[in-house]
């Protein structure tokens, strides 16, 4: 499959031991350090890749209820450490062309982290999956998490697939490239 085909799959949704979670995966023709390089840039002026104006209407939100909004941004445009701010997440673990998780620093009545995974599939495909992790904290929590899961859906479906997508132009423009 490649990302056109498998980014309509429906995500998964869990609840497990006071934790949610939802799931997407995406098969894509892109070499791992590409997707990488495309997860690598997310946030700041690159933005978010999908719905724009909802991240930016959220980091607003965010600024008005007290939190850090967007005006963050990041420290690098283009590269990543543990601890780096991106807008209002923090990079909470970091391996180079295989994960990247970060946790939530906007206001919200839990606790939430959106993570990727990369996973080679043989020398010229590999498997994304972004999972977004929340410990709600109350009825508050789990309001907040099911009044939201429909945008939410819709967001994080429509990102895989820009995230794929962008990386798959990465690999095919470096195949072009004579060295």
């Amino acid at each position: 499959m490649t990302a056109d085909s498998d980014s309509r799959a429906p995500g998964t949704h869990e609840q497990t031991d006071g934790m949610i979670s939802y799931r997407r995966e995406i098969s894509t023709k892109a070499l791992a350090a590409d997707v990488f390089r495309v997860l690598s840039n997310l946030g700041g002026k690159t933005g978010w890749l999908y719905a724009n104006i909802l991240w930016k209407l959220r980091g607003y939100l965010d600024e008005l209820i007290g939190g850090v909004g967007l005006s963050r941004g990041r420290r690098a445009s283009e590269e990543l450490r543990v601890g780096d701010p991106v807008d209002f997440w923090r990079v909470e673990a970091l391996i180079p062309d295989r994960l990247l998780r970060l946790r939530a620093e906007m206001k919200v009545p839990g606790k939430a982290w959106l993570q990727f995974e990369i996973i080679p599939q043989g020398e010229t495909e590999v498997r994304l999956i972004q999972t977004a992790f929340y410990e709600p904290d109350g009825l508050a929590g789990l309001l907040y998490w099911y009044v939201l899961y429909p945008i939410h859906s819709i967001i994080f479906r429509g990102m895989i697939a820009a995230i794929a997508h962008r990386a798959e132009s990465l690999s095919i423009s470096q195949e072009k490239t004579p060295t």
